[in-house]
């Protein structure tokens, strides 16, 4: 016997039921995954997947990247050195050949982990292995070239991006294919630069100039706001493996030109991370696009399977 007073099972019989093939269901067996054989194409392997959550996102973004290709509006693609770190940009390069890159914006870290591939073929040191000796950062000719390439940029009233572009590809580096900043160059993409100054190995070399640093980061986000201006009907953003810097970017661009009176609707978003923060979520997927100004993705897992996956889907759909 119960020690609890007037207190008793509640009485089930009377719930009301239905029939389950009256009820709506959001998972049906025409949309789960068929098993890849040894002998398929890429394009029947992506057609075996389950049209279910991230793979239904993948599709509708891809065919969403496709429609702002054909209308001639910016794809742009702002990222994180990650996304360098883990070899993606053979990839991207391919993107760009096929129009589904129309701009690159990057963090500070892009910019040095870019450039030391295209030199030496390799770049990510080992912090704790040099940190202890007061070493981390201090590679020479990456620092060199950061600064040299923002005090060019301030003297010529250009961007950051584009003098670092124009900087490396004057040196011919043996690995410039590999390079996201020599392959802007070459196609005479777009490519701003959005630093945190003291966030970068540069910052702390003998040539660091922080007026220079901060005018030509500064123009780049001035041409990160006219390309988002251009959104306007179709354009596509997408923010890979950056938390906090490029949703930031994106967000203030957004709000300059809705407050120099420019429409900004039927826009695309997309953030992919390996875990989804606020300010990408906040400032990408959600606010841009809230109020029928357009369509937030978010896709979470490793850079290395998710960039791949989505060009297949984007190249083969």
């Amino acid at each position: 016997m119960s020690i609890y007073k007037d207190l008793e099972p509640i009485d089930l019989s009377e719930i009301t039921t239905y029939d389950l093939a009256s009820r709506p269901s959001k998972v049906a067996i025409d949309n789960f995954a068929q098993a890849p054989a040894e002998n398929d194409s890429l394009r029947e392997f992506l057609a075996k997947l389950p049209n279910i959550l991230a793979v239904e996102s993948l599709r509708e973004l891809s065919a969403r990247v496709r429609r702002a290709r054909d209308l001639h509006k910016p794809v742009i693609w702002g990222f994180g050195g990650h996304v360098v770190k883990t070899g993606l940009a053979p990839i991207l390069i391919d993107l760009m050949d096929r129009g589904f890159v129309t701009a690159l914006a990057g963090n500070g870290s892009v910019l040095v982990h870019d450039s030391e591939i295209a030199r030496v073929g390799f770049t990510s040191e080992d912090v704790d292995a040099t940190l202890g000796k007061g070493d981390f950062g201090a590679a020479k000719e990456t620092g060199e070239l950061l600064n040299r390439a923002a005090k060019t940029a301030q003297e010529t009233g250009i961007g950051l991006g584009e003098s670092m572009s124009i900087a490396l590809a004057a040196l011919d580096p043996p690995f410039a294919d590999k390079s996201l900043l020599c392959a802007a160059f070459e196609r005479k993409l777009p490519f701003t630069a959005h630093l945190t100054i003291g966030a970068d190995i540069g910052h702390f070399h003998p040539e660091a100039d922080g007026a220079a640093l901060g005018a030509s980061s500064h123009i780049d986000f001035r041409l990160m706001c006219s390309l988002v201006r251009e959104m306007n009907g179709g354009g596509v953003y997408i923010n890979y493996g950056s938390a906090v810097v490029m949703p930031e970017i994106f967000l203030k661009a957004v709000t300059v030109v809705r407050n120099l009176g420019h429409d900004l609707t039927d826009i695309t978003t997309a953030n992919f991370d390996f875990i989804q923060h606020y300010r990408p979520l906040a400032n990408v997927v959600r606010r841009p696009t809230a109020n029928g100004a357009g369509r937030g993705f978010s896709i979470t897992g490793h850079h290395e399977l998710t960039l791949p996956l989505f060009a297949a889907h984007l190249i083969c759909q």
